[in-house]
């Protein structure tokens, strides 16, 4: 067993997770946690009209940093991995996030392209399924670009056929289109032309129709899948593995772009990081739900609570 540590620095969030790691007889990977943790730090504050790193948000980030490099230490970490996404690899300032990383960490975070960012994704998210309900399609929409990856998963290993990211997400969505409180008519059909025009590719590059189950991971997912439950508070135990019909992701994005931004905040389920730019998210899912509910058989969408961060992990090993 082998203590790792994953960290995940997102244009919208930073994640740690801590776990144990075991390969089984099988040559199977378990992951066991001992801390899980998410911070909205907004990295991508403003990168996608400036091409920098806002100070303040750098500074966000390093305070973060620095809480999960103390965990670290407390906790025992043999190995630790740090992949930095969108955010970063858009910005002219990144070296000295970079210096950042290696500062606090002993070794700078790694930049990764999206495709990696994608397979890292796929293979967190299907590590746990049955591999009969395969091949899967996971949807990991982040703060700057979306990621469609299709693949199998074997109980052992999982083996990607074709994977695109693209740069649409919740921050760079509503940065570009949502600026009204709430948004506009005018806005969402700018927003909705916007995530279909930029996903085109996504579609055009993986072939959907192959999929049998649609997976969907990171905080615009598990947000909608809280909400659809109704329940009092976010449980992370009560979303992972829930599912959302195409009925609820129509009838969640509406509700979300027509709710004030108080409105919005007054909801325990939706982190207060996520308030402002959720709505922008349930664009980009309602977008992709009505393409692959077209033009798949598939029925709804599974959501999870794995996703890159135990793909990272799992990486370690």
């Amino acid at each position: 067993m082998t203590r790792v540590a994953a960290i995940d620095c997102g244009t919208n969030s930073i994640r740690l997770l801590v776990a144990d790691a075991t390969t089984r007889d099988d040559g199977s990977h378990w992951l066991r946690d001992v801390h899980r943790e998410m911070r909205i730090v907004r990295l991508g504050q403003g990168v996608d009209a400036t091409g920098v790193l806002a100070p303040e948000a750098l500074e966000r980030t390093r305070a973060a940093l620095a809480d999960y490099a103390a965990i670290l230490r407390r906790k025992g970490a043999e190995k630790v991995r740090m992949v930095a996404t969108s955010a970063t690899r858009d910005a002219a300032n990144r070296d000295e996030f970079f210096a950042m990383t290696a500062e606090l960490l002993g070794a700078p975070a790694e930049v990764i392209s999206g495709d990696e960012e994608a397979r890292l994704s796929f293979t967190g998210a299907v590590a746990g399924l049955d591999p009969d309900d395969g091949p899967f399609l996971v949807v990991d929409i982040g703060g700057g670009s979306t990621e469609l990856v299709l693949g199998a998963f074997d109980g052992t290993t999982a083996t990607v056929e074709a994977a695109r990211s693209v740069d649409i997400g919740c921050v760079r969505i509503t940065e570009r289109a949502l600026r009204s409180d709430p948004p506009t008519p005018a806005e969402t059909a700018a927003a909705d032309a916007l995530a279909a025009d930029t996903l085109a590719p996504a579609f055009a590059a993986v072939p959907v129709a192959k999929a049998r189950t649609w997976v969907g991971v990171a905080g615009t997912v598990t947000t909608l899948g809280a909400l659809a439950l109704d329940l009092p508070e976010y449980d992370s135990d009560a979303v992972h593995l829930s599912r959302l019909a195409p009925a609820d992701i129509a009838t969640l994005a509406t509700t979300l772009l027509s709710a004030p931004h108080d409105e919005r905040a007054a909801n325990p389920v939706i982190h207060p990081g996520r308030v402002d730019v959720i709505a922008g998210g349930a664009v980009i899912l309602r977008v992709l739900a009505d393409r692959l509910f077209a033009e798949t058989p598939i029925s709804d969408l599974v959501v999870s609570e794995h996703d890159i961060l135990d793909g990272i992990a799992l990486s370690l090993l």
